[in-house]
């Protein structure tokens, strides 16, 4: 498992008309409700971004895949400098376990989009996976972004 500090906080929210609440998404540069997953997925991509340098410009929140009939969409896909998807980020809400389950959700997802790695993570609990010539790896780290 890997340790996950995050950077203080600094996010626009507000309150929608309806009265629920709502995070302004830098990435997607639009105000998104804030569920328990979408409060991950915002402490995830600032820290992407803050702590491990990786470029805003290189990140894609929320994109629809086909998965043979099925459409689902991925929570953050980062591509590398020659813009070819390189890590895929799940989130889930911080009372969801990280089960096979959660894993085997994110493999999937690569059967559409071929990453080279995979990170599944609550906001506490964070599992990253390196592919490479069919063979899977627990990494003990976030990848550098080079």
């Amino acid at each position: 498992m890997i340790r996950m500090d995050y950077p203080p906080p600094d996010f626009k929210t507000r309150t929608h008309p309806s009265g629920r609440p709502e995070i302004f998404d830098e990435i997607r540069k639009r105000w998104v409700r804030l569920s328990p997953e979408e409060w991950v997925r915002q402490n995830v991509l600032i820290w992407m971004i803050k702590v491990r340098g990786y470029p805003r410009g290189m990140m894609a929140v929320e994109k629809e895949i086909r998965l043979g009939a099925l459409k689902k969409k991925f929570d953050i896909l980062v591509y590398d400098r020659a813009h070819q998807p390189w890590l895929m980020v799940e989130c889930k809400a911080m009372e969801i376990p990280l089960t096979e389950d959660v894993l085997m959700q994110v493999l999937s997802y690569n059967m559409a989009i071929p990453v080279a790695h995979m990170v599944i993570i609550n906001g506490n609990e964070c599992h990253v996976v390196s592919r490479s010539q069919g063979q899977v790896t627990w990494l003990d780290e976030w990848p550098e972004y080079s």
